[in-house]
């Protein structure tokens, strides 16, 4: 469920799930000139806000800042931006710090009300947090999109200020991010199924910026709702021109499209486990070029195409001498293009069981299709 790019989780959109992708792959192909500044996920700052309300409803006082433990045993603190009490309710917000990490959802607020229950501890979702549709995510269709680890954070929060001040842990907390129906089109939570906003993610309460892990998530997020909802036929494609060309020619739902990016190798190794009956993988020459020389991860700055076992499999010397593959293509034609595609092919075949069906689409950059197999 990507909001961004939180680590371990689904998202480069978080933990995930919420970073444009482009972003991403732009900022990663950086060298960065100082350490970069780690982040706090949606889950982690909802987890304070919680506690921050609590200190409300329960002792009249919300405090200006409050320290949580994270699943790893961190304690960052977190400042109050908002907050108010009520009759029988209170309630807190905290501004999101995503770190160094392109985060569509840094400096969201995230706004946490508690109110007295009679029903254990309840878990509402407020303005811009999702809801899940459709099966194959971690929580239940009908739900709000709030994880299973940011609720046992809450959870412990209620419980433990309860047992600490003699209340009784009967809560409901609403979830709200007052911009979040606007971001959460910047993420992948539309096509799994999550309308309405964001979801609140992360295993670990902390944003390492730019985790690879983290996009790997969020497409092995897609492929569970895929293999729940029963679909006979999945894409992943490495950028939005190949995609829309594989969507047209497939004729695949929104919810059918992988968000694969570089990350094939990360799609087809979950895929082997998790299979679906077909399997189309679209991209442009040059990436497909690598795809069909055995690289996994297609990102420029992890593999690069080998011109010169690219001229000899094609019998055209001077092909090593080119810079790119495009080059090689507009002068070559297709003869590359089919080499490409029938190699790319074999690579996928090599990674995933005969028992999913398997297609190949190289496009252009202005999207017209070069070759098939």
């Amino acid at each position: 469920m990507r909001n961004s790019n939180e680590s371990g989780q689904a998202t480069c959109n978080e933990e995930l799930a919420a970073c444009k992708c482009i972003a991403m792959v732009r900022v990663m192909s950086r060298t960065p000139e100082k350490e970069l500044r780690r982040g706090w996920t949606t889950g982690a700052c909802a987890t304070a806000a919680v506690q921050a309300a609590l200190g409300g409803l329960w002792e009249g006082r919300v405090p200006s800042s409050v320290q949580i433990t994270l699943p790893r045993g961190e304690t960052p603190v977190f400042a109050i931006e908002r907050s108010e009490i009520g009759d029988s309710w209170a309630y807190a917000a905290i501004i999101k710090d995503a770190g160094d990490d392109p985060d569509v959802t840094h400096q969201a607020l995230i706004e946490a009300r508690v109110d007295v229950s009679d029903g254990g501890i309840v878990f509402k979702g407020g303005t811009g947090i999702g809801q899940v549709t459709r099966p194959g995510l971690p929580i239940a269709v009908g739900e709000p999109a709030i994880n299973p680890v940011p609720r046992e954070m809450m959870q412990a929060v209620v419980r433990d200020s309860a047992a600490r001040l003699g209340e009784a842990p009967d809560i409901k907390i609403t979830l709200s991010v007052p911009n979040g129906a606007e971001l959460a089109e910047k993420t992948w939570n539309p096509r799994l199924g999550i309308i309405g906003g964001l979801s609140i993610l992360g295993t670990t309460g902390i944003v390492r910026p730019f985790s690879c892990a983290a996009w790997i998530a969020s497409i092995h997020r897609g492929i569970d709702v895929a293999c729940a909802e029963g679909l006979p036929h999945v894409a992943g494609c490495t950028g939005a021109t190949s995609e829309r060309v594989v969507q047209g020619l497939c004729d695949l739902p929104d919810h059918a499209m992988l968000d694969m990016g570089d990350f094939v190798g990360g799609l087809l190794k979950y895929l082997a486990k998790h299979p679906v009956p077909r399997i189309t993988i679209g991209g442009g020459i040059g990436k497909m070029t690598k795809l069909a020389q055995g690289a996994r991860d297609l990102h420029s700055g992890r593999s690069q195409v080998d011109l010169v076992a690219l001229a000899n499999v094609l019998g055209r010397p001077d092909v090593a001498g080119m810079n790119t593959a495009l080059q090689a293509y507009e002068t070559v034609g297709n003869p590359m293009a089919d080499w490409v595609a029938k190699n790319a092919l074999v690579t996928i075949r090599s990674m995933i069981p005969d028992s999913i069906a398997a297609d190949v689409v190289v496009i252009d950059r202005k999207g017209e299709v070069l070759a098939r197999a």
